[in-house]
């Protein structure tokens, strides 16, 4: 059963201290190639990184912007209510339905900059790109 132990490489062919069987040499060469290869391909760490936000203020800033974008939507439709009831007389209505439209509003812009709803624009475009819901040939 000689036949089936892997020979030896010299010494210099060594990996931690031991030496090296020839299929696992030529594995290992494959595999420091292979390596390069994707090194090369890969983007550099700076590139990927350079679109992630660092530091312990960024949950707080989205936070602020979040609820920002909630607040400013309930006070521009609560001010064009009011404006509406002490320009036309309707008072309280308008007041109640532009609330209530603000605060719809605020909704939508919270999920747009959360990313979880597309802005409209980009809806469109997905539509003439193949990519949007009900884009299928023969739809119009």
């Amino acid at each position: 059963m000689a036949a089936d132990k892997p020979t030896r490489t010299p010494a210099g062919d060594k990996q931690g201290g031991r030496a090296v069987s020839k299929p696992n040499a030529d594995l290992e060469q494959r595999r420091r190639a292979l390596e390069e290869a994707l090194a090369q391909r890969a983007p550099s760490g700076d590139a990927a990184d350079e679109g992630r936000q660092e530091g312990a203020g960024t949950g707080i800033a989205a936070a602020l912007k979040l609820s920002s974008e909630f607040v400013a939507g309930i006070l521009v439709g609560a001010g064009l209510g009011y404006l509406l009831d002490q320009v036309a007389g309707t008072s309280p209505w308008g007041l109640i339905v532009f609330l209530l439209l603000g605060f719809a509003a605020g909704v939508l812009n919270v999920l747009r900059a959360a990313g979880k709803v597309a802005h409209p624009a980009a809806g469109k475009r997905g539509e003439r790109l193949g990519d949007g819901p009900g884009s299928q040939e023969g739809d119009d």
